[in-house]
């Protein structure tokens, strides 16, 4: 009695340690077991490799599994069953002792090994996968070195077998941005991450999928320089829109010489000296780039040419906007649901939107739950969007309907569109109503059918009373 009672708790220790292996290796992260391994610890290096290649290990699991259910099974009918027939020998009549015993005897075992074999252990593993992989992994490799003839038999079939369904065989544990923004949502809801790093994070993350015109200073508000342009002129832009840096053009905006800083116009100013593009050494270079370029390849051209200004072209080499390093990373800080200005959305009293015509198109998208625009691959903003969606350059009260908005052209600023008025489609209402429609109508025939019914029911229930009531009286 004793040895078999042993054996059972050997049993369930041993389901218990195949448990947490399991749950404990595939749910570690590849992240933080590469970081301790880089610590030191060779365990972390081990999992790793399991990680990579799990064949033989999940084959060792569920040969332990299976084996000590079995096991179970047998050893615990055999203790408890008669411990059961003796505890209601008393009780439950002779013919029913045995059949009583055993289903005791049978859900003891299924208990003690349900919590303590699995439920536990599982939880346990699942709490903090990492810590238990390493402190499971050295006997699971013994395991695995000790039962491999098993093991390689299984691990072929089972290669075979996935083969067949087109299954990978290797374990491909790729990070994505997508996996690096819930893990930082993740943690600033459990308060790891404060939430000015998380906007921070979060933002810097989707600078990969901005291109520069979404952030850049569009042509038609450059303010820049000519050659020629008089001291009066200097001081008046200077004054009435002050900036660090101007462009500085030889004729037209299309053919950029260089940039003048601000602060040496200021000192010319100081040293009453005249205002002159002309002066040696007020030009300085300014690096050029394309329009298809994303903010992160933009920041790393900042990085290397070691610069906070550039001038944007596009692909037939005119000038379409000026970014700078400010224009990138002053979104990184603010809020995501605006990229570039405060103002860009602005939302009304009656529920309507009021849309700059320069917002980008992802912004809106984020911001309405719009899975994607049409063709959004040829235009970067929502002036864009609705060109190419009414195919010529709009007026104001034009608009276009699309996922259940309408977007409506309220101001235009010569050829371009300065604002737009944003809100549900009247087709978004009418499409409600159809489906809501649509419903009841699909319920008319079961509504039909049940009335039927029922009314058949409630005349055969009053009826057969009164015939047997008849029939009784004739």
């Amino acid at each position: 009695m004793l040895t078999q009672l042993v054996l059972i708790t050997l049993l369930i220790i041993g389901a218990a340690y195949f448990a947490m292996s399991e749950i404990a290796l595939a749910g570690s992260r590849k992240v933080r077991l590469e970081r301790m391994a880089e610590e030191g610890d060779h365990r972390a290096r081990l999992v790793l490799n399991l990680k990579e290649n799990p064949g033989y290990f999940f084959s060792v699991v569920q040969v332990g599994i299976n084996a000590v259910a079995i096991l179970g099974g047998v050893v615990g009918e055999a203790v408890f069953t008669d411990v059961f027939a003796a505890v209601f020998a008393y009780v439950v009549p002779p013919e029913a002792l045995t059949p009583v015993s055993f289903f005791c005897s049978f859900l003891l075992v299924t208990i003690l090994f349900v919590m303590f074999a699995d439920l536990i252990p599982k939880r346990v593993a699942m709490s903090c996968p990492e810590k238990v992989a390493v402190r499971c992994i050295s006997p699971m490799v013994t395991l695995i070195m000790l039962l491999k003839p098993l093991v390689w038999l299984l691990t072929v079939l089972a290669n075979a077998i996935m083969r067949m369904m087109r299954v990978p065989l290797n374990n491909q544990d790729q990070i994505t941005n997508e996996d690096v923004i819930a893990t930082v949502e993740a943690g600033a809801k459990a308060g790891v991450i404060a939430p000015l790093e998380h906007t921070a994070i979060t933002n810097m993350m989707g600078l990969e999928n901005h291109l520069v015109p979404s952030a850049m200073t569009a042509r038609d508000s450059i303010i820049y320089f000519s050659l020629d342009e008089s001291d009066e002129s200097i001081r008046e832009k200077i004054s009435l829109t002050p900036h660090n840096k101007f462009l500085v053009v030889d004729g037209d905006i299309d053919h950029v010489l260089g940039v003048v800083d601000g602060k040496q116009l200021l000192k010319l100013y100081a040293d009453g000296e005249s205002l002159s593009i002309r002066k040696p050494g007020i030009v300085q270079p300014i690096i050029t780039i394309p329009d298809s370029l994303t903010l992160t390849e933009t920041l790393d051209l900042f990085k290397k040419e070691s610069s906070d200004f550039a001038v944007v072209i596009n692909e037939y080499g005119l000038t379409v906007g000026i970014i700078t390093l400010k224009d990138i990373l002053w979104p990184v800080m603010g809020n995501y649901d605006v990229w570039a200005d405060d103002q860009l959305l602005v939302e009304r009293a009656d529920g309507t939107w009021l849309v700059d015509g320069s917002t980008p198109v992802d912004d809106i998208e984020r911001e309405f739950g719009i899975e994607s625009m049409p063709e959004e691959e040829t235009y970067e903003t929502v002036s864009g969007f609705i060109m190419y969606m009414l195919r010529r350059v709009p007026k104001r009260g034009d608009f276009v309907e699309y996922a259940g908005y309408r977007f409506e052209v309220t101001n235009m600023d010569g050829f371009h569109i300065d604002q737009v008025l944003m809100r549900l489609a009247d087709t978004f209402f009418d499409d409600a109503i159809a489906q809501i429609d649509h419903v009841v109508d699909g319920f008319e025939p079961a509504l039909a059918a049940f009335l039927t019914v029922s009314v058949g029911a409630t005349l055969v229930a009053v009826m057969l009373p009164l015939i047997a009531v008849m029939g009784s009286i004739g």
